[in-house]
């Protein structure tokens, strides 16, 4: 059975009585340590300067310094290479062409396969627009930010139930979940939120189209606006999607006297309510839901608990996200 190993400060008081004048059996009584084991601490400590466990060799790597470095130079070319595309150019160099050896060189370098982040497709045009939106409303002040009426839309999916169980048991009442007729799938769902709270939260039935969006404006902006007591004078922000700036939504909206916040776009990072969602999403996936009625329900109970606090937390961040784009030069941020 392998012994436990020794901890730091037990191998410092070894090494403090050794430097007091003890020898190793009167170390070894007092510390109740087995004088090999004492013997060996102290010539490493002879040796190496330090008690302290040291880093094992392990086995060493079948691939060369030269095949490492190749490795390193091919990933650091192209970040989205594959695994299996560095085996067929490691066989081509004669190397080794299993995966743990690649693996472990490239994570030597400090490098690690992740899931890449999807974000924004930018054009030039958009980088540019938006750094110059980021420059101009990074000097709004934070009355008039508090003043924003927040919104967008997101797709929430019925959360998916693991079990524990055996081949050949799948249909086993005790490893399913009972649901009714239109059971699985998603909605989508549109938002209101400002630094004061939530506001209406509403169910796309069928298509967005530009009519169905101003009679969702039309129903719950206004209201939302004032169960919040943003006042007459708030502003409405919304994304540059063509149905947001139709003809008949730009009518609506002068109609009703609606100042709407600029906007860039391809600017998801920009809006505080991505993050409102993601807490919305995990709070509907920690429940167990049948069917969509139930879902949306259940959201909309989930939406109103999101605390005001939380919603102040997150507009104030708008300035961040403002210095966010201005460094990135306009360019995607970590938002």
């Amino acid at each position: 059975m392998k012994s436990k190993e020794l901890s730091v400060d037990l191998r410092d008081r070894i090494v403090s009585r050794h430097k007091s004048g003890e020898g190793y059996r009167k170390i070894s009584a007092a510390l109740k340590v087995p004088m090999s084991t004492v013997a060996s601490i102290i010539c490493k400590w002879k040796k190496f300067e330090t008690t302290k466990t040291l880093p094992r060799a392990g086995r060493p790597s079948k691939l060369s310094n030269w095949g490492r470095r190749a490795l390193v130079r091919e990933v650091t070319k192209n970040l989205m290479v594959t695994l299996s595309e560095l085996q067929r150019s490691s066989v081509e160099r004669g190397e080794p062409s299993k995966r743990p050896p690649i693996s472990a060189a490239i994570h030597q370098s400090g490098l690690y396969g992740r899931v890449a982040k999807r974000k924004q497709l930018l054009s030039k045009r958009h980088m540019a627009a938006r750094l110059e939106s980021a420059k101009r409303h990074l000097k709004d002040s934070q009355t008039m930010r508090n003043k924003i009426l927040w919104s967008d839309e997101t797709k929430i999916e019925l959360s998916r139930c693991y079990v524990w169980r055996k081949p050949g048991t799948t249909h086993h009442q005790a490893h399913t979940i009972p649901t009714v007729k239109h059971g699985g799938g998603s909605i989508m769902l549109w938002g209101f939120f400002s630094a004061a709270g939530t506001g209406r939260l509403v169910r796309i039935k069928g298509k967005m189209t530009a009519a169905i969006y101003r009679d969702i404006l039309d129903e719950n902006l206004l209201q939302s606006a004032l169960d919040l007591r943003l006042g007459r004078r708030f502003i409405f922000q919304q994304n540059n999607d063509p149905k947001h700036t139709a003809k008949i939504l730009k009518e609506w909206l002068q109609d009703d006297s609606v100042n709407v916040l600029e906007w860039p776009s391809q600017s998801p990072d920009l809006n505080p309510i991505e993050h409102l969602w993601r807490d919305l999403k995990m709070a509907v996936h920690r429940r167990f839901l049948s069917n969509l009625m139930d879902l949306e329900r259940c959201c909309k109970k989930e939406w109103a608990k999101l605390g005001k606090d939380r919603c102040a937390k997150l507009v104030a961040s708008y300035s961040k996200r403002l210095e966010a784009v201005i460094a990135a030069k306009g360019a995607s941020t970590k938002y």
